[in-house]
């Protein structure tokens, strides 16, 4: 059984204002050779370098669609051909996370747990450094404002695909919650809980960001009826 929509005023008390973000590059101080220097690095460098080489490489996976979804995976195989423990961080979920320390906390665990099965990896260097960087992030407002189901879907429509990942992606950060943007307004202003439940499980690993939003339109779209 489909949601039953709850019908929005001219004007909702809690409109769905569509942002975008832009993101100006950084590179750090801190950088590895060897998967010891990664674990050392890993544990002090900043929260902006853990979201940057995870949450926001996931946004640039979604374009080139070429090796792992975080930079972390993606240099243990290409710089240090370790692809076990590139495996291994791949396998982490952004989405299980709400905030940064605890998706630090994996990362750690994982390659520490790596280093005391594969001692022999410690004095190996990689082909190339890994550089921690982080971005300043500067949030803008889109023309594209929704105080009802089909303004909702006409945003999702013709907003850019960075506006997407910045209210289905990163949002959870800011929410901390495990849940969207988008899951949240429907849900909350437009009594689709369940329309909510099943965007939130769109998998983001196995779609581009066209996909997602196609998929939301998709989802969503019924409840005009």
């Amino acid at each position: 059984m489909s949601d039953s929509p709850t019908p929005l005023p001219s004007k909702s008390r809690k409109p769905f204002y569509f942002n975008t973000s832009e993101h100006l590059l950084r590179i750090g101080r801190q950088k590895a050779v060897t998967l010891p220097e990664l674990l050392q690095a890993l544990k002090t460098c900043p929260d902006d370098s853990i979201f940057q080489h995870t949450f926001r490489t996931l946004q640039e996976h979604h374009f080139i669609r070429q090796g792992f979804s975080n930079d972390f995976a993606h240099w243990s195989l290409s710089a240090c051909h370790e692809p076990l423990l590139a495996e291994q961080l791949a396998s982490v979920d952004v989405r299980e996370y709400t905030t940064v320390r605890g998706l630090r906390d994996r990362m750690i665990e994982i390659l520490d747990e790596f280093l005391q099965q594969h001692p022999r990896t410690d004095a190996h260097h990689a082909s190339e450094p890994f550089y921690f960087c982080a971005a300043d992030i500067l949030v803008l407002p889109t023309p594209f404002v929704a105080d009802s189901l089909p303004a909702f879907v006409d945003g999702l429509k013709h907003v850019g695909v960075h506006s997407i990942h910045h209210h289905f992606i990163e949002a959870r950060l800011r929410l901390h919650l495990m849940s969207n943007d988008f899951s949240q307004w429907l849900e909350e202003e437009a009594g689709l809980a369940k329309t909510a439940d099943a965007i939130e499980r769109i998998d983001i690993y196995t779609n581009t960001m066209e996909g997602v939003r196609q998929q939301i339109v998709r989802l969503v779209e019924p409840a005009l009826n």
